[in-house]
């Protein structure tokens, strides 16, 4: 295995997912207690980028073994155990080591701040393999929406609030609302493309129960409420209006082109780079609009 094969496995384009919810969230502490402790930010930073690359290769390994990604209905260049030959065992223990590295970090975490610290972690940790393994796999239901956002939205955003001694409550909690529905918005196109192919492998993922159209509006949908909850979880002002307004438009215009260009599994790679640039524009609005 090569390291670009391990960056594939690992999906480390993926990461800027868990890079924005630690960045707004950062944002949030610093602006919530008016400091930062850059350590404890290192190494918050250190046990979540392990633990969702962990998570990655465990999806990486599954998805091969349970025959979700064969050459048969993928064509993604990046599924190196379809498409080039790499032993399915590298991804398990690629996923094994990163996730063990991530829990030695978030031992130290929970020593430092205590019991809640130590439940996100099992959590996370345990979300991590049971996302693609074990006897139900969350990805095969309707649910990976909704555990995918919930945690690489909310409870890493719990988990940075905590290392920042930042009280958790409601305000912490619809803070971290928009992120939890993006992320959520970001599968709904993965697997809105991959509908054929999920089909074929047995899963039941809300797009397959929605079917294609549905599944646009439902897509809409979330990304519409994704700006509505940046409006109403913060004080509403004229940059913040007019932030939120950039955003939603920038929005809008992003998933009309990929609405014109369709969501299948020929234009996933179109599609993904075209929510992720959506997701980008979040982000990168949502913490103007935390700083401000």
């Amino acid at each position: 295995m090569t390291i670009k094969q391990f960056f594939r496995i690992v999906e480390i384009r993926t990461k800027l997912v868990s890079f924005s919810t630690l960045l707004l969230a950062f944002i949030y502490s610093y602006c919530a207690t008016g400091h930062l402790d850059l350590l404890w930010a290192l190494v918050v930073f250190l046990a979540s980028l392990f633990i969702d690359m962990g998570t990655t290769a465990f999806n990486t390994f599954f998805d091969f073994d349970n025959r979700t990604d064969s050459k048969g209905t993928n064509r993604e260049a990046d599924k190196v155990l379809v498409h080039e030959g790499v032993p399915s065992g590298y991804a398990l223990v690629t996923a094994i080591v990163l996730s063990v590295l991530g829990g030695g970090i978030g031992i130290a975490l929970a020593f430092k701040f205590g019991p809640l610290m130590l439940l996100f972690g099992i959590l996370s940790l345990a979300a991590g393999f049971l996302y693609s393994g074990g006897p139900l796999p969350i990805s095969r239901t309707p649910f990976g929406e909704l555990f995918a956002g919930g945690f690489l939205g909310t409870v890493l955003f719990f988990v940075v609030c905590l290392s920042q001694g930042v009280e958790l409550g409601w305000a912490a909690f619809l803070a971290s609302v928009p992120s939890l529905v993006h992320i959520a918005a970001i599968l709904t196109v993965n697997n809105t493309c991959d509908i054929e192919g999920d089909k074929v492998a047995g899963r039941k993922t809300i797009s397959i129960l929605l079917g294609p159209g549905a599944s646009k509006i439902f897509l809409g949908v979330e990304i519409f409420l994704v700006w509505v909850f940046v409006l109403l979880t913060n004080e509403v002002t004229v940059p913040t209006v007019a932030l939120v307004v950039f955003g939603l438009l920038g929005s809008a215009v992003g998933l009309s082109r990929m609405f014109a260009r369709g969501l299948s599994h020929e234009t996933k790679g179109p599609s993904m780079g075209g929510i992720s640039r959506i997701f980008l524009l979040f982000t990168v609005v949502y913490a103007a609009v935390l700083a401000f």
